[in-house]
């Protein structure tokens, strides 16, 4: 009883505590609630957001505010064709009051980084994300340099101007958790941004909730809600419709059941439950693998996207039931 009493308490604590964090943002951005819920599950699944969408919409309005919420170091690269994969990385320089060499940490090196415009990079530039995205760290002259905790990285993309860009690769796609857009805010929504944005920015007023080590301990009582065997089933049979079904080109990875996972994980914990329920997974399907599947060339052709195969590939599974 008083191990339960104990869960409870802690189930307690981080309900309030991705709530104010939620609050804290969404005074800033405002009107999109669910788009704020999402990059946080993001955050506390160890995952990393892509946001595509047009400019002046919040995308790095978000990636501030979460950053001055939870009180963490944040890094905005501008990436452009002249942006080199040292930059991103770090690089030794040479020191002569040490006489030796002298690591000079890179953009990488924050809790929240910001990669505005990662699509107008070269590919070599992007490539310097993977492994950090990937392995937590950046390896240098042949040493790794470990990242901090909390880490995620926030790119945006332009889906309208194509023109001087580098298409991300899916390797790179597949190492980010979401794709979302955030959309225009509704009529109601942007005149209540005209009255907290026009004369001063809202996010000079928010204090932070929580810091670092908060943020931390979110993550890791995410990482102990439960996942059932017949869910974790649903994940994979999921995975491999995407993979047999006649309308993709290519289906989800492995690496996507794993996202897919930690992602539910995380929504279920927002939600104040120990436990994952298919309605979260199937809540997680659409912004977990639309960027990861691609149309077949027939399928492209007649007007089908990914989505909207993923949308029947969802309500055609199964969904497990307790009994």
């Amino acid at each position: 009883m008083r191990q339960e009493a104990q869960r409870a308490m802690e189930w307690d604590a981080f309900g309030e505590l991705f709530d104010a964090i939620r609050a804290n943002v969404e005074r800033v951005v405002q009107g999109k609630p669910r788009e704020v819920q999402l990059a946080l599950v993001s955050l506390v699944a160890e995952g990393h957001l892509l946001i595509e969408d047009v400019p002046g919409v919040g995308k790095t309005m978000l990636a501030k505010a979460i950053a001055r919420s939870i009180d963490c170091s944040f890094r905005r690269i501008q990436f452009t064709p002249d942006l080199l994969p040292t930059d991103i990385t770090g690089v030794n320089v040479w020191s002569p009051d040490r006489a030796d060499f002298e690591f000079k940490p890179g953009a990488i090196f924050a809790n929240i980084v910001l990669g505005d415009e990662i699509n107008r990079a070269s590919p070599k530039t992007q490539s310097a994300l993977l492994e950090s995205m990937e392995e937590r760290q950046a390896t240098v002259d042949g040493v790794s340099h470990q990242l901090g905790v909390p880490f995620m990285v926030m790119a945006t993309q332009n889906p309208i101007e194509y023109e001087g860009t580098y298409p991300l690769p899916e390797a790179q796609l597949d190492r980010f958790m979401m794709r979302l857009a955030i959309g225009y805010p509704s009529p109601e929504a942007e005149v209540g941004i005209l009255a907290t944005h026009g004369t001063t920015s809202s996010l000079d007023d928010i204090e932070p909730v929580t810091d670092a080590t908060g943020a931390a301990r979110l993550i890791e009582t995410a990482r102990t809600v439960h996942v059932a065997e017949p869910l974790r089933r649903y994940i994979v049979d999921i995975m491999d419709a995407t993979r047999r079904h006649p309308d993709l080109h290519l289906g989800a990875s492995p690496r996507a059941s794993l996202m897919l996972l930690r992602a539910s994980r995380a929504l279920a914990a927002s939600h104040g439950r120990d436990y994952v329920i298919p309605d979260d997974i199937k809540h997680l399907s659409q912004v977990v693998l639309a960027h990861r599947v691609i149309p077949s060339t027939d399928a492209a052709m007649t007007g089908r996207t990914g989505e909207m195969v993923l949308r029947e590939v969802v309500e055609d599974i199964s969904v497990p039931v307790s009994r």
